[in-house]
């Protein structure tokens, strides 16, 4: 029977994230391992139902060993990007600087620019591969694709250099740990913090080369078996020995593209996944219990903390609501107020604006509260309201002038897109995800209901392989705490 753990914990297990950590700085713990499972766009309630309803399961045994946090909630905006950073890191935009894969930033120049103009957007994902049709990228990351940086004698700009915090990958490798990742893009060298240094083992095959929900189950296998290998104590290839990783993980992408596809998503409201939605989770499920397998084979299971959680979840979930809105009335409401008042737009079940005059931030906004019925808008956020939660944009070079919450079900695309979901937003469906901690020094088949985020899974990764979670720099400006006692 599953014990629950409540709201009746003691302050200092339930304090908030903002609660300051209190861990002392000790010496690394030797032999420890935690392995990182993302499997995109699983919200805490596909948890809860797979679990229930496949008892055999792989999930289902992990959740019998672990502690299930019922009220995780992941980033926002609830990107890809800010929601592994979360993770990773221990914080969110506002310390990271990093609010999309498709973003801007007011001191960078546009590639290929000669940094004649400042002011660009700034596109980290398969956009900046060599050739993004091909599974290896073409060869990676095309340096000529990347916004450039005036102060540095316009050189480009990587992913891991727009990050302004390090990585738990970066704090393992300081304290003599190995490290690896596998990731959808080569962009996702992201996570390899300021240093450049902090995945050792890294392996980010281009999701843009398959497509559809079978091609992304065997898309997800290779990273499967990539991490099989580092279980094992080789590298991704298998090729060379090198030691099992401290910190290491991936991401499953499965899921997230059938809960898109308009041939998938749910049947209903109550989350009943489609046959396209269910065949991934049993798919994903049985890669995961091979990754569990392994383990145990190898007799890591009881060196191993298993984290499985999600960057992001995604909405709408119940189809009824789904509306979609064609993106580019956001810019031609705004550029009414000014013409070419926006610099840059990204949108999905968000909308993040920066504008070409910061001091015309709030007629922007009233002017798309003017228009909340055509697109379908909740709440516009401008002013004080993201400067409380982001920070100023007028002082701050990647922080967005208006935020555009939509009413739930909203999705901006491109007239004809069929797409049925998508993340991004500040919903329940996009940020209530789901968070399972299993392993050694943590307790069996529990529940623990208080509210956590995904940015205290950073600094309980770094205590339990007996290193300091103020070691991370977000956690520090964030004050993050690690999760709360299971």
């Amino acid at each position: 029977m599953r014990r629950r753990i409540t709201a009746s914990l003691t302050a200092l297990a339930c304090a908030t994230p903002l609660a300051i950590a209190a861990a002392s700085p000790v010496q690394a713990a030797t032999g420890h391992h935690v392995l990182v499972i993302s499997v995109d766009g699983l919200h805490a309630a596909d948890l809860q139902r797979y679990v229930a309803t496949h008892p055999g399961s792989a999930l289902a045994a992990l959740s019998r060993r672990g502690t299930t946090y019922t009220d995780a909630r992941g980033s926002e905006p609830s990107d890809s990007f800010p929601g592994l950073l979360a993770l990773v890191t221990g914080g969110t935009p506002r310390s990271t600087g990093v609010y999309y894969d498709d973003s801007y930033d007011r001191k960078l120049s546009p590639p290929g620019s000669g940094c004649a103009t400042v002011g660009t957007e700034v596109v980290f994902d398969e956009s900046i591969d060599r050739n993004p049709d091909a599974l290896d990228g073409g060869g990676g990351i095309d340096p000529a694709k990347l916004p450039l940086d005036p102060a540095k004698g316009c050189t480009p700009v990587y992913p891991h250099q727009f990050l302004r915090t390090n990585t738990v990958f970066e704090v393992a490798r300081q304290a003599g740990l190995r490290t690896a990742w596998s990731d959808k893009h080569p962009a996702y060298d992201l996570v390899n913090g300021p240093s450049g240094k902090g995945v050792q083992d890294p392996y980010n095959p281009e999701i843009n080369a398959v497509a559809g929900t079978a091609a992304t189950e065997g898309y997800d296998d290779l990273k499967a078996a990539a991490v099989r290998n580092e279980i094992d104590g080789r590298d991704h290839t298998g090729t060379h020995s090198v030691g099992v990783p401290a910190v290491f993980g991936l991401n499953f992408q499965a899921v997230s593209v059938a809960q898109k596809d308009a041939a998938g998503g749910y049947t209903d409201g109550g989350r009943t996944p489609s046959t396209e939605l269910a065949d991934a989770l049993e798919h994903t499920d049985r890669s995961i219990g091979t990754l569990l397998a392994r383990l145990t084979a190898r007799g890591l299971d009881r060196s191993t903390q298993v984290v499985l959680t999600a960057k992001h979840g995604q909405s709408p979930t119940d189809r009824a609501q789904l509306k979609p809105v064609d993106k580019k009335l956001l810019t031609t409401v705004v550029n009414g107020v000014t013409p070419g008042l926006v610099a840059q737009t990204t949108a999905d079940d968000v909308a993040l604006l920066w504008l070409t005059d910061h001091s015309k931030a709030q007629a922007a906004a009233d002017a798309l509260r003017a228009h909340a019925d055509e697109l379908n808008i909740d709440r516009v956020l401008v002013g004080k309201d993201i400067t409380r939660r982001f920070g100023n944009p007028a002082k701050d070079s990647r922080t967005p002038d208006v935020l555009v919450l939509p009413r739930p079900g909203t999705v901006y695309a491109k007239p004809g897109a069929t797409k049925i979901a998508e993340h991004g937003g500040f919903s329940a469906d996009d940020t209530h995800v789901a968070l399972l901690v299993a392993g050694p020094g943590v307790r069996r088949g529990e529940e623990v209901d208080d509210r956590v985020t995904t940015t205290q899974v950073a600094p309980t990764i770094v205590r339990f392989l007996g290193l300091d979670p103020r070691s991370l720099d977000a956690v520090r400006a964030e004050h993050t705490q690690v999760l709360p006692k299971r």
